[in-house]
């Protein structure tokens, strides 16, 4: 992409009222962003709006500039290098801040969120299904929140991991993961579609949602209580097409619920990394059970990896193996 086309790509994402369906339109009918900015001032003027500012170019140059020196980068959704569980999406978010590693985002993976105040044995299961599924050739993704979140990630940190964020890629939160955060920078990818600088406020948490669902095969929900974020992940995943992963937890943990409703409802009850990978093997095909790049580890007895003889997915996302009933 010209560097004029892509601050003018930046400049139509970062402006008040186009988000990403609006910003679909306006590229498919006007063919490129600098025509739509020129359209834009005529078209708010025509339907009443009367106080339409459109970003400056020069926000846009230094906010590019930032975050080059930040060492990251901008790709834009009509890139090559955009992540294509992402792309797949019906409205897919115009642009995406990246730090770290953004190759990583064209590997396959995997969601694990669950409860910030998760319990004990809540943290030990994430740690150990994120490593075992990592070491299986999946890139863990989730939302770098305290709890599940936090233990993903870290037992991840060696085979990659993606954390999304509700706020800019230079915003740490909650600040307690700053450690984390800085880890991931260096091994991982800190991913966001905000602009740099802005913190995060409770509407942009359903948007972080839909692109840790989005940029993921399936979604695992290890703790979630009733209304938790966590389900709002759970039911992007199902809108798009995803795979929906629950644990199960004591009936008389509040933490539990959600997950248990969700296998009620015809989530893949998850007690180990085989319930996830069999489900998945036949979606991701033979290229990916027998890729050579992928690290070695000494397996759990327990554990059938993926065949090189899984037969390959017809579609580029499988579908949802559940609806909802609500």
């Amino acid at each position: 992409m010209h560097d004029n086309e892509r601050r003018a790509w930046l400049r139509l994402a970062r402006t008040e009222n186009v988000g990403p369906v609006t910003f679909r339109n306006l590229i498919a009918r006007f063919g490129s962003a600098s025509a739509a900015l020129e359209e834009l001032p005529r078209m708010a003027a025509r339907g009443g709006g009367k106080n339409f500012v459109l970003p400056d170019a020069s926000e846009a140059a230094r906010e590019l500039d930032a975050l080059t020196k930040l060492g990251g980068r901008m790709i834009a959704s009509c890139e090559n290098d955009y992540p294509r569980g992402l792309a797949a999406l019906e409205a897919p978010p115009p642009v995406i801040s990246v730090l770290g590693h953004p190759h990583l985002l064209q590997k396959e993976m995997i969601a694990i969120v669950g409860a910030r105040n998760a319990s004990a044995l809540a943290r030990k299961f994430a740690d150990t299904l994120s490593r075992e599924l990592g070491f299986a050739g999946l890139v863990v993704v989730s939302g770098l929140a305290r709890g599940i979140d936090a233990s993903a990630h870290e037992a991840a940190l060696a085979v990659g991991t993606v954390a999304v964020l509700a706020g800019g890629v230079d915003i740490i939160y909650p600040p307690e993961n700053d450690r984390l955060y800085a880890a991931i920078k260096n091994q991982g990818v800190v991913l966001s579609e905000m602009r740099l600088g802005e913190a995060p406020q409770a509407r942009h948490f359903p948007r972080r949602n839909r692109i840790i669902s989005g940029l993921a095969r399936g979604v695992v929900v290890v703790e979630a209580a009733e209304k938790s974020g966590s389900l709002i992940t759970a039911q992007y995943a199902l809108d798009q097409g995803r795979e929906v992963f629950a644990v199960p937890g004591s009936p008389l943990d509040p933490r539990a619920k959600g997950a248990n409703r969700l296998i009620r409802e015809g989530a893949t009850l998850t007690e180990s990394a085989e319930d996830i990978l069999s489900v998945l093997s036949p979606m991701l095909g033979a290229a990916f059970a027998s890729r050579k790049s992928r690290p070695r580890y000494p397996p759990r007895r327990w554990m059938r990896r993926p065949t090189a003889s899984a037969p390959r997915s017809k579609r580029l996302w499988g579908p949802p193996r559940w609806r909802s009933t609500s």
